[in-house]
């Protein structure tokens, strides 16, 4: 059963902006911590950026400060991604994480491909 599901990826030149989602049940986003991880071919997953649940509070990685933007609308259940100034290095799977109380749900991934 999908717990969380990605969607806004897609091809787009280097320099420009994507914005992905991911919606989920309101169980699930509920005090939930919420990240975005990313997977390149033949790399291991990493961290992109998380969000925590009360405060709004966001870290990101070295690689995507000052381009990425995490935010959440809890009405909405949904977490997203604002990509700016895209590089080919940022081509990957990227994957939606809701952190529970000895719980964690992902989703199936959604995939960005920077290429002229």
């Amino acid at each position: 059963q999908v717990q969380l599901v990605e969607s806004g990826g897609g091809l787009v030149q280097p320099g420009g902006s994507l914005r992905l989602s991911c919606t989920g049940s309101r169980f699930i986003f509920s005090g939930a911590t919420l990240s975005w991880y990313r997977q390149a071919p033949g790399k291991e997953r990493e961290f992109v950026a998380t969000i925590t649940t009360i405060s709004g509070s966001t870290d990101y990685a070295d690689s995507v400060k000052g381009r990425f933007t995490i935010s959440r609308d809890n009405d909405k259940n949904t977490v997203y991604l604002q990509m700016n100034s895209l590089k080919p290095e940022d081509t990957a799977v990227y994957y939606c994480n809701a952190l529970r109380p000895a719980t964690s749900y992902w989703g199936k991934g959604t995939l960005v491909t920077v290429s002229s």
